[in-house]
């Protein structure tokens, strides 16, 4: 007989109903108390908790010489992801394992440099004897990501200097889950997809001279085959995924607890638990499932009157998952433009001409337009909205083959390269736990004995 978990109770019912009667807090109280709710002040934008060398985002100044009303940018060490991915274009190579160098290390590679950081990778793409049948085969999970977290931890009891947090030893673990994470997902979700639909169970192993973009692909279909755009276009995704300031609740969450002093594979298995959040990581799936909503719902996909008629629905919750959101719209910091959108379009659009689906690319794209247009109208809002990297990246996906259950280890597979450049940061610079204050508002109480509180 299958253990399974105790079934929710009357008892904890009526626990629950307790627990939601002494945890309440007024939210007015945030004010009284001027506590940045998020860590957010009253204009969205984040308490500074700290410096960073890694990246950056900025608004640039619009056209009347106010902010919040150019466009986006994001830099890289420094260095305009734009400008970055624009050499990638251009000399038609994959970039990914560059990035992870830049972010790494702190400046671009030279060719000599790039080949030995390529074989290094390579050397270490190999997971220990028996791994992969007595973690991953075990106790396959329906989430992709409790998978991952779950290998990541598990990877703790193989290395002999787990505990040691000393730079080259933490550089060295980085490196090895960098680039071991394909293979964790897609092996994790070959495993899952096995013990759901039986059948057989095939891995192929990593081709060594191949790139992380074209491996994951290698990896992940029957055929092992793909197109050259079909690989640029997820190396792509991956550079534009790898990195996106200090402030992020996956990356912050890394520097709180790296500044304890733990071990690595505790905190990026904590990186893991934040993306997992569907207010983080989960976005692009629920873009990919709105719009599958809306394909059914919207007869002419090209009437700009029937698309805004089903944005305002969703907007109303009458639509989709009745939260009152269009996803992949809006960000904490870009209102005008998404660098990372904005080079990935032109790639989405080449990709969809190549499947067929340029159909389902123009629907995006009305919608890009529409979308700031209602929500200014509905929610009389007066800051800039635009899509962001996430509107894009699910449409993507679909188009490779990718299973949904992948969408997030995906952006999981590009951040940890982020995650890892943070850690070190956090580690050679902080002399002190990240603690921050609560404010108490529970009023005091005289305690009573057990004969003064019987029913």
């Amino acid at each position: 007989m299958n253990y399974k978990f105790t079934e929710i109770t009357p008892q904890i019912t009526k626990l629950a109903e307790k627990s939601l009667e002494g945890y309440k807090i007024a939210p007015e109280l945030y004010a009284q108390y001027d506590v940045k709710r998020g860590l957010r002040d009253l204009n969205g934008n984040g308490v500074v908790a700290g410096l960073t060398n890694i990246s950056t985002i900025k608004v640039l100044e619009g056209e009347d010489g106010g902010a919040n009303h150019g466009d986006g940018k994001l830099f890289y060490r420094g260095i305009d992801v734009e400008d970055i991915v624009t050499g990638f274009i251009k000399e038609k190579r994959y970039g990914f394992e560059e990035t992870v160098y830049l972010l790494l290390n702190g400046n671009m590679p030279s060719e000599h440099e790039l080949a030995d950081f390529k074989k290094l990778l390579a050397d270490f793409r190999c997971l220990p004897p028996t791994f992969t049948r007595d973690v991953i085969m075990k106790a396959p999970s329906d989430n992709m990501m409790n998978t991952l977290a779950k290998s990541v931890l598990a990877l703790y009891s193989y290395d002999d200097k787990a505990n040691d947090i000393s730079i080259p030893n933490v550089l060295r673990q980085c490196i090895e889950l960098i680039t071991l994470f394909p293979l964790l997902a897609i092996y994790g979700y070959s495993a899952y997809k096995y013990s759901r639909e039986g059948g057989s169970f095939f891995i192929h192993d990593p081709d060594p001279n191949l790139s992380i973009a074209e491996n994951l692909l290698y990896m992940l279909r029957d055929d092992k085959k793909f197109t050259e755009l079909e690989a640029r276009i997820l190396d792509l995704a991956l550079v534009l995924h790898a990195e996106h300031g200090g402030g992020n609740n996956s990356t912050f969450t890394v520097h709180v607890v790296s500044s304890s002093g733990t071990d690595t594979y505790s905190a990026i298995a904590a990186a893991l638990g934040s993306l997992k959040g569907p207010k983080h990581g989960g976005a692009n799936i629920k873009v990919a499932m709105m719009f599958d909503d809306m394909k059914k719902s919207v007869q002419n996909w090209k009437d700009e009157d029937e698309v805004r008629s089903y944005l305002k629905k969703l907007l109303k919750k009458e639509a989709f998952d009745h939260a009152g959101l269009i996803y992949g719209m809006g960000h904490a910091v870009y209102s005008h433009s998404d660098p990372r959108a904005k080079v990935f379009k032109g790639f989405v659009e080449k990709l969809s001409a190549e499947k067929n689906r340029h159909d389902e690319f123009m629907l995006y794209s009305l919608v890009e337009k529409l979308a700031p247009e209602v929500i200014a109208e509905e929610r009389r809002i007066y800051k800039g909205v635009c899509a962001n990297v996430d509107f894009y990246s699910g449409f993507v996906y679909r188009m490779l083959g990718i299973p949904d259950e992948l969408f997030t280890p995906l952006f999981a597979v590009s951040r940890i390269a982020g995650w890892s450049a943070h850690r070190i940061e956090e580690l050679i610079n902080s002399n002190k736990i990240i603690r921050p204050a609560y404010k108490a508002i529970s009023p005091m109480r005289e305690y009573t004995d057990m004969q003064n509180r019987m029913d």
